[in-house]
């Protein structure tokens, strides 16, 4: 049981990571996203984000649904982990 919640938890910081670089590549407005490696992370990431871009759309030009989704995995991943 402990391999399994550790397993998880790693994923859930892995994606985390993955989240942040998604959002701080959108402030490049230059790059192709058609292209790779940006076609695989978007792929990867846009799925959960969409879940909180349906919730809260974007205000004002600002995206803030990448950080709550960022804030709730942490909030699992710390959940997990004090198991």
């Amino acid at each position: 049981m402990y391999l399994l919640i550790n397993t998880l938890a790693s994923f859930i910081q892995i994606y985390t990571v993955l989240l942040i670089i998604r959002v701080l590549l959108t402030w490049f407005p230059n790059i192709n996203w058609y292209n790779q490696p940006f076609t695989t992370l978007s792929q990867i990431t846009d799925p959960y984000l969409n879940l909180f871009r349906s919730i809260i759309p974007p205000l004002g030009g600002i995206d803030f649904s990448a950080m709550l989704a960022i804030i709730l995995l942490q909030i699992v991943g710390g959940g997990l982990q004090s198991i």
